[in-house]
Protein backbone atom coordinates (compact mmCIF):
# COMPACT_ATOMS: atom_id res chain seq x y z
CA UNK A 1 0.00 0.00 0.00
CA UNK A 2 2.73 2.47 0.96
CA UNK A 3 4.83 1.31 -2.02
CA UNK A 4 1.94 2.11 -4.36
CA UNK A 5 1.51 5.57 -2.81
CA UNK A 6 5.24 6.27 -3.21
CA UNK A 7 5.05 5.11 -6.83
CA UNK A 8 2.08 7.39 -7.47
CA UNK A 9 3.87 10.30 -5.78
CA UNK A 10 6.88 9.72 -8.03
CA UNK A 11 4.65 9.70 -11.11
CA UNK A 12 2.58 12.72 -10.02
CA UNK A 13 5.61 14.73 -8.91
CA UNK A 14 7.54 13.97 -12.08
CA UNK A 15 4.51 14.77 -14.22
CA UNK A 16 3.82 18.01 -12.40
CA UNK A 17 7.45 19.08 -12.73
CA UNK A 18 7.47 18.23 -16.44
CA UNK A 19 4.28 20.29 -16.85
CA UNK A 20 5.91 23.19 -14.99
CA UNK A 21 8.99 22.95 -17.20
CA UNK A 22 6.93 22.81 -20.40
CA UNK A 23 5.09 25.97 -19.39
CA UNK A 24 8.44 27.65 -18.60
CA UNK A 25 9.77 26.57 -22.00
CA UNK A 26 6.69 27.97 -23.74
CA UNK A 27 7.08 31.26 -21.84
CA UNK A 28 10.72 31.41 -22.89
CA UNK A 29 10.00 30.68 -26.56
CA UNK A 30 6.81 32.72 -26.95
CA UNK A 31 7.33 35.57 -24.48
CA UNK A 32 11.15 35.66 -24.15
CA UNK A 33 10.78 35.15 -20.38
CA UNK A 34 13.87 33.89 -18.59
CA UNK A 35 13.47 31.10 -16.09
CA UNK A 36 15.66 29.78 -13.32
CA UNK A 37 18.97 28.31 -14.45
CA UNK A 38 19.02 24.99 -12.61
CA UNK A 39 22.80 24.86 -12.93
CA UNK A 40 22.80 27.64 -10.30
CA UNK A 41 20.69 25.43 -8.04
CA UNK A 42 23.31 22.71 -8.51
CA UNK A 43 26.08 25.18 -7.75
CA UNK A 44 24.26 26.25 -4.59
CA UNK A 45 23.78 22.62 -3.50
CA UNK A 46 27.41 21.81 -4.32
CA UNK A 47 28.53 24.59 -2.00
CA UNK A 48 25.86 23.78 0.61
CA UNK A 49 27.25 20.29 1.21
CA UNK A 50 30.53 22.04 2.07
CA UNK A 51 28.77 24.38 4.53
CA UNK A 52 28.28 27.51 2.41
CA UNK A 53 24.59 28.36 2.13
CA UNK A 54 24.53 32.07 1.19
CA UNK A 55 26.04 33.56 -1.97
CA UNK A 56 26.05 37.16 -3.19
CA UNK A 57 25.31 36.29 -5.99
CA UNK A 58 25.57 32.62 -6.86
CA UNK A 59 26.92 33.46 -10.33
CA UNK A 60 30.06 34.88 -8.67
CA UNK A 61 30.68 31.65 -6.75
CA UNK A 62 33.04 28.98 -8.03
CA UNK A 63 31.37 26.50 -10.41
CA UNK A 64 30.78 22.96 -9.12
CA UNK A 65 31.47 19.90 -11.30
CA UNK A 66 28.19 18.55 -12.64
CA UNK A 67 26.19 21.51 -11.34
CA UNK A 68 23.63 21.40 -14.19
CA UNK A 69 22.87 17.71 -13.59
CA UNK A 70 22.79 18.28 -9.82
CA UNK A 71 20.39 21.19 -10.22
CA UNK A 72 18.00 19.42 -12.58
CA UNK A 73 18.03 16.29 -10.41
CA UNK A 74 17.26 18.37 -7.32
CA UNK A 75 14.45 20.14 -9.23
CA UNK A 76 12.75 16.83 -10.05
CA UNK A 77 13.37 15.31 -6.61
CA UNK A 78 11.81 18.41 -5.06
CA UNK A 79 8.76 17.97 -7.28
CA UNK A 80 8.45 14.36 -6.16
CA UNK A 81 8.80 15.32 -2.49
CA UNK A 82 6.21 18.07 -2.88
CA UNK A 83 3.82 15.60 -4.53
CA UNK A 84 4.36 13.11 -1.70
CA UNK A 85 3.67 15.84 0.89
CA UNK A 86 0.53 16.88 -0.99
CA UNK A 87 -0.78 13.31 -1.20
CA UNK A 88 0.05 12.70 2.47
CA UNK A 89 -1.88 15.85 3.42
CA UNK A 90 -4.90 15.47 1.14
CA UNK A 91 -5.10 11.70 0.97
CA UNK A 92 -4.56 9.16 -1.77
CA UNK A 93 -8.28 9.25 -2.62
CA UNK A 94 -7.71 12.62 -4.33
CA UNK A 95 -5.86 10.73 -7.08
CA UNK A 96 -9.09 8.90 -7.98
CA UNK A 97 -11.11 12.10 -8.26
CA UNK A 98 -8.65 15.00 -8.55
CA UNK A 99 -9.93 18.54 -8.17
CA UNK A 100 -8.03 21.57 -9.34
CA UNK A 101 -8.33 23.97 -6.41
CA UNK A 102 -6.50 21.93 -3.77
CA UNK A 103 -3.66 21.32 -6.23
CA UNK A 104 -3.42 25.03 -7.11
CA UNK A 105 -3.53 26.00 -3.43
CA UNK A 106 -0.74 23.56 -2.69
CA UNK A 107 1.25 24.87 -5.65
CA UNK A 108 0.89 28.39 -4.26
CA UNK A 109 2.05 27.15 -0.85
CA UNK A 110 5.19 25.60 -2.33
CA UNK A 111 6.41 29.06 -3.36
CA UNK A 112 7.58 29.38 0.25
CA UNK A 113 10.54 27.14 -0.64
CA UNK A 114 12.13 29.51 -3.15
CA UNK A 115 11.11 32.60 -1.17
CA UNK A 116 12.62 31.40 2.11
CA UNK A 117 15.38 28.97 1.08
CA UNK A 118 16.54 29.12 -2.52
CA UNK A 119 16.36 32.83 -3.30
CA UNK A 120 18.19 33.87 -0.12
CA UNK A 121 20.79 31.17 -0.76
CA UNK A 122 21.37 32.34 -4.33
CA UNK A 123 21.88 35.90 -3.12
CA UNK A 124 18.50 37.31 -4.12
CA UNK A 125 17.31 37.76 -0.52
CA UNK A 126 14.07 36.62 1.08
CA UNK A 127 11.31 36.64 -1.55
CA UNK A 128 13.74 38.08 -4.12
CA UNK A 129 13.98 41.42 -2.31
CA UNK A 130 17.52 42.05 -3.59
CA UNK A 131 16.63 41.63 -7.26
CA UNK A 132 16.17 44.61 -9.61
CA UNK A 133 12.40 43.95 -9.84
CA UNK A 134 11.38 42.01 -6.70
CA UNK A 135 7.64 42.07 -7.36
CA UNK A 136 8.11 40.72 -10.88
CA UNK A 137 10.40 37.99 -9.53
CA UNK A 138 7.80 37.11 -6.91
CA UNK A 139 5.02 36.93 -9.48
CA UNK A 140 7.15 34.72 -11.75
CA UNK A 141 7.88 32.38 -8.83
CA UNK A 142 4.21 32.23 -7.88
CA UNK A 143 3.19 31.58 -11.49
CA UNK A 144 5.76 28.79 -11.78
CA UNK A 145 4.52 27.14 -8.61
CA UNK A 146 0.88 27.50 -9.66
CA UNK A 147 1.80 25.64 -12.84
CA UNK A 148 3.29 22.92 -10.64
CA UNK A 149 -0.08 22.70 -8.87
CA UNK A 150 -1.88 22.56 -12.21
CA UNK A 151 0.59 19.88 -13.24
CA UNK A 152 -0.32 17.83 -10.16
CA UNK A 153 -3.94 17.97 -11.25
CA UNK A 154 -3.10 17.04 -14.87
CA UNK A 155 -0.86 14.19 -13.66
CA UNK A 156 -3.55 12.89 -11.31
CA UNK A 157 -6.08 12.89 -14.14
CA UNK A 158 -3.60 10.97 -16.29
CA UNK A 159 -2.97 8.47 -13.49
CA UNK A 160 -6.71 7.96 -12.94
CA UNK A 161 -7.00 6.85 -16.58
CA UNK A 162 -4.42 4.08 -16.09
Amino acid sequence: MIDELIFKAVLAGTGATVFMDLVALAQKRLLSMRSLDYAMVGRWLGHAVRGRFIHRPITASRPVPGERLIGWTAHYLTGILFAAAFLAAIGEEWLNNPSLWPALAFGALTVCAPFLILQPGLGAGIAARRTPAPNMARLKSLAAHLTFGAGLWVSAHSLSLL
